[in-house]
């Protein structure tokens, strides 16, 4: 802490401020020595980045109130998680180099500050207590251990939705990172679905902008990273859904794959198509269709083109929201997946497919089919949970994986509309989110909006082009302005 004294060591008042604000840090903070000195350089860093911007010493000692904190740094635990019924598959099925990671971004107004996120990370992250954990093995299953640490910020310098190394002792299965006025969150989806990601990154947003001095009024949208969390929040609410006797028993067979070479580097770029959102919606009801049925219909047709394929089925993966049905506050997993599937030959355009993508959409996220897939989804986890994990991780590494991805052509993630406080909104350019890559999927699909900003995020495995210029072509053709942004191509 010596360079932040030297500020002041002149100005005894000052000096007494800082005497007494490491000293209440002390008692908030009882972490191994290591991690300790983490902590507190995170704090000095705060204060001296403040003093250049000529903040004065007592308004940046209340900016970095040590009640934010909590108890949090100051207790041991023996808390631990099971994993929810989504999220036991996912550790099953990693293999060196492929694991299910998604990414959601926010862009501010402004250059982002490190020193400041990393203090808006050490103040959310006791808010979210299934997050502070490191994935272990059980002798049946995986489960999340909660652990007392420093958890960090990097600055972006990977592509995106990397394998994390949840592998080494108390290591973090998310990343919060920073790039120019983009902070990005990752998990692996053994932690939580969109939903729960786009709770912790709005809390982590707000934090932030909360320490650059902006004046945020939370709302119905918001959580407050001061409450104490409740059990609901990371519950796994599956649990809590009445079973069914029996279950879903439809087989699927493999489905069409979009061509072009699968590249080295995965994935090898991200296309992002921005549009108004009240235009999507205004064509989505010219089709007679929600704004992610007319999307839907656009991937069948895109895929079309992006394959020699002339016989068989598309089938686009579709993530379902679980809550609409049973209402919960979990920030964990809480979603099924149901297929959309069309004959390519029946492929031609929107009006020729849609009404059949409606019935589907009725039909296949449908309370009842959802039952269906969860009371199938137990069965199947009832049948192995007396299995080793020993014996249970190679099966699923192949039944999950290769063929997993065969039986869809791509996946449509619609996280829906993303709402947060007036005071913070003003400050955010914009939101978008990222789906990692699959074994044999070209090209995956999420669409997040914004304001009035819907962001339809392609995530590619191919150089091939042709699936992001249809979809370009076919958004310009029914009047829809479309901005296109994204990487430029990872591949070396």
């Amino acid at each position: 802490m010596k360079k932040v004294f030297d500020r002041y060591r002149k100005q005894q008042p000052d000096i007494n401020r800082l005497k007494n604000f490491f000293a209440d840090f002390d008692t908030h903070c009882l972490l191994n020595r290591a991690e300790k000195d983490k902590l507190r350089e995170d704090f000095e860093k705060a204060l001296l980045y403040y003093e250049t911007i000529g903040i004065p010493q007592e308004k940046a000692l209340e900016l970095l109130d040590i009640k934010n904190l909590g108890g949090f740094y100051a207790r041991s635990t023996g808390m631990w998680f099971a994993l929810d019924d989504a999220a036991k598959i996912y550790p099953l099925s990693m293999e060196q180099g492929r694991m299910s990671v998604f990414r959601l971004s926010a862009y501010i107004k402004e250059e982002i500050v490190p020193e400041l996120l990393q203090m808006a990370l050490n103040f959310t992250i006791k808010r979210f207590p299934s997050f502070a954990t490191t994935l272990k093995k059980g002798f049946f299953w995986h489960y999340l251990d909660m652990t007392k640490r420093r958890f960090c910020i990097e600055p972006e310098t990977d592509i995106p939705c990397q394998p994390i190394k949840v592998s080494r002792s108390g290591s973090q299965p998310f990343r919060v990172i920073y790039y120019a006025n983009r902070i990005s969150v990752e998990f692996f989806h053994v932690l939580s679905d969109g939903m729960g990601a786009a709770t912790f990154l709005k809390s982590l947003v707000v934090e932030y902008l909360r320490l650059t001095g902006k004046d945020i009024a939370l709302d119905e949208t918001m959580w407050d990273i001061n409450a104490i969390p409740a059990n609901e929040e990371f519950e796994n609410a599956f649990a809590k859904v009445p079973q069914r006797d029996s279950g879903s028993n439809v087989v699927l067979k493999p489905a069409i794959q979009m061509g072009g070479k699968l590249a080295k580097m995965k994935p090898c770029r991200i296309v992002h198509l921005k549009m108004k959102a009240d235009e999507l919606k205004a064509v989505s009801e010219k089709y007679q269709t929600t704004v992610t049925g007319y999307l839907l219909a656009l991937m069948f047709i895109a895929g079309k083109a992006a394959t020699d394929e002339m016989e068989g089925d598309m089938n686009i993966q579709l993530p379902v929201n679980l809550r609409k049905f049973y209402p919960s506050k979990t920030i964990r997993n809480f979603v099924l997946h149901c297929g959309i599937c069309i004959p390519i030959e029946m492929t031609n355009d929107v009006k020729s497919i849609i009404k059949e993508i409606n019935d589907q959409l009725d039909k296949k996220t449908s309370k009842e089919a959802m039952s269906e897939i969860l009371a199938s989804t137990v069965k199947m986890v009832d049948m192995v949970k007396y299995v080793p994990l020993t014996v249970k991780q190679p099966a699923a590494r192949v039944g999950y994986g290769f063929l997993g991805d065969t039986v869809f052509t791509s996946i449509l993630s619609n996280l829906g509309v993303i709402k947060m406080p007036p005071s913070a909104a003003e400050y955010i350019e914009s939101m978008d989110a990222v789906i990692g890559t699959a074994i044999t999927h070209r090209a995956r699909c999420t669409v997040v909006t914004f304001h009035n900003t819907a962001t339809f995020s392609i995530t590619k495995a191919t150089l091939d082009p042709t699936f992001e210029e249809k979809m370009y072509e076919l958004l310009c053709s029914d009047g829809i302005m479309v901005t296109v942004e994204g990487s430029e191509i990872y591949e070396d």
